[in-house]
């Protein structure tokens, strides 16, 4: 048997800590050997002493002891049940990304920046974008499962020196990404629904109160499955992910079949239709950024890592399925609609451009109102997955003592079992964020794309720190190995993110103006300055999980 006195190579470039080593791997030796003892112990003495863990690991191959002990080489207890199926997992995390009606709400943006050409091909663009993106750091997450995420495998990858610090930092953006980002789900219902009142009748102008308002009520509707019947929220995320493909199938049927006029592939491909004052070329890479919004939240299944089986198998899965229905939903749907649009002033200068391109192609308001309805059900439904990833996130970070009063958040509920503190505080959070629509749309606007730009960020930093180390000894055993292609990932993501990102910090016309000025970047450093803030008062008390690489390497990926 190996010494437990002596630290494993795999972790000593990393500077792992290997404090009290001797308790913590004689744990988990005992853990392993715990099924091979009570068979037979006589039988033991007969083999080898270094067989004993493999031969029991196989024992627990088909068991959630095998995922509990890989967590706990992680540095964390079993909390949750691991309720969610792979199907809910893939349901969590297509509901959040929901692609096409994601798209949706927003190419009107992408048809100011370039017209048509803007919107399908800025589209194309933005999925092989994301898709590196996500691909590289669903490898990460299949190595290190963890509720936490990116922050989690941050302080794991980071030097000694910094990790601390790093996994704060990206802590905190995640968790800000993520309570900001379910706002930004939860106004979209709040417009939607005014859209469509607006559509039946113009001369009605929702004002900001009742936008408010009825954020409010979408809020305790969609958040309250989780605590009147939280053990169906598996099945709601597998029913939303069937509403909106579904969805996807007969509005998109629909829109063929009702269609009065096809325009020229000639119009698709034009260039200089934008409206924007910028560049063509300039206003090509900001409509990239504005497309990345059709597949934000793609690390959502990936803080359920605890709630679901094999999750070094199943979390990739999640997210690149993900990525794929998302392609695969949103691409047609935005050929159908642009070859079908008539009227393009007409959608840019509607209080909804979705359900008015609809009725462009159609010419039918009731039936523009059937599939305009079955979009903002789909909103509505999704926001329940949105809320788990928020609650979970919150009480990971809160576990690691991240966020002030983290004995309290951390709690999880008993009788609920799930964390409905950590989810209250995301839901208060949301309460008092939507206040700043009644003060500033564009101020409220801004915080979102600094949140989605947040979150983007997170998913670079752990692939960049395994560029300057060295995938070789960063990752060890895994169940999803990208091989050589996670070298492009890796090195590409961070680029990526710097690249996009940097555009999307651009004003959105020109000239500029106070009213369509782009606060993101002032946002982005005055969110900084708050962490950091954090940091200097809260930091000291945070703490990184503590890694066995021995019962991490034998529950990998057995």
């Amino acid at each position: 048997m190996r010494d437990p006195t002596r630290p494993m190579a795999f972790g000593l470039d990393r500077g792992v800590e290997i404090r009290d080593h001797d308790s913590h791997a004689a744990e988990a030796e005992a853990l392993l050997n715990e099924s091979w003892l009570s068979e037979d112990d006589t039988r033991r003495s007969s083999l080898n002493e270094n067989d004993a863990p493999q031969l029991a690991l196989a024992s627990l191959q088909d068991s959630s002891d095998l995922d509990n002990a890989h967590l706990r080489a992680q540095g964390h207890e079993a909390a949750l049940q691991r309720s969610f199926s792979p199907l809910a997992a893939l349901g969590l995390g297509f509901s959040i990304t929901n692609s096409w009606v994601g798209y949706l709400s927003n190419f009107g943006q992408n048809l100011i920046y370039g017209g048509p050409q803007s919107v399908v091909f800025g589209l194309l663009v933005a999925t092989t974008v994301q898709w590196t993106i996500t691909l590289g750091l669903s490898e990460v997450a299949s190595t290190f499962p963890s509720a936490g995420g990116q922050y989690h495998f941050t302080y794991i990858l980071a030097p000694t020196k910094h990790k601390k610090f790093a996994a704060f930092v990206i802590g905190w953006m995640t968790l800000l990404g993520w309570w900001v980002i379910t706002c930004s789900g939860v106004s979209l219902c709040a417009v939607s629904v005014a859209g469509m009142i607006n559509f039946w009748h113009p001369s009605w102008e929702a004002a900001r109160w009742q936008i408010y308002l009825i954020y409010l009520v979408t809020i305790f509707i969609t958040a309250g499955p989780l605590f009147l019947s939280p053990k169906s929220v598996p099945k709601i995320t597998q029913a939303t992910l069937f509403l909106s493909v579904s969805g996807f199938v007969i509005v998109f049927i629909l829109l063929l079949a009702l269609k009065k006029q096809t325009r020229p592939a000639s119009f698709i491909t034009e260039s200089g239709l934008g409206t924007s004052g910028w560049s063509d070329g300039t206003a090509w890479m900001i409509g990239i950024g504005n497309a990345l919004y059709a597949y934000g939240g793609t690390d959502g299944a990936i803080h359920i890592a605890e709630e679901i089986p094999r999750p070094g198998k199943n979390i990739p899965l999640a997210m690149n399925l993900t990525m794929c229905i998302g392609f695969l939903t949103a691409f047609p749907m935005t050929l159908a609609l642009m070859f079908g649009m008539t009227d393009i002033d007409a959608v840019l200068n509607s209080k909804l451009a979705s359900a008015e391109i609809f009725y462009q192609i159609t010419q039918s308001k009731g039936i523009v109102t059937f599939m305009q309805c079955w979009v903002i059900v789909v909103y509505f439904m999704s926001l329940t997955s949105q809320w788990v990833t928020a609650g979970r996130m919150t009480w990971a970070f809160a576990r690691d003592r991240g966020i002030p009063y983290s004995e309290f958040f951390s709690h999880v509920s008993t009788s609920l079992d799930f964390p409905v503190r950590a989810t209250i505080l995301s839901i208060c959070f949301c309460c008092i964020y939507g206040l700043l629509y009644l003060a500033s749309t564009t101020a409220f606007n801004s915080i979102v794309t600094s949140a989605v730009l947040y979150l983007s960020i997170t998913y670079a930093v752990p692939q960049g720190i395994i560029v300057s180390r060295g995938r070789a000894t960063s990752l060890p055993a895994r169940a999803f190995n990208l091989g050589n292609l996670g070298y492009i990932c890796n090195i590409l993501s961070p680029l990526l993110v710097a690249v996009i990102g940097t555009f999307i910090c651009f004003p959105p016309e020109l000239p500029v103006t106070t009213s369509n000025m782009n606060y993101t970047p002032v946002i982005l450093f005055g969110l900084f300055i708050v962490i950091m803030g954090l940091w200097y008062t809260r930091g000291k008390k945070f703490v990184g999980p503590r890694i066995d690489w021995e019962l991490l390497n034998l529950t990998a990926c057995k």
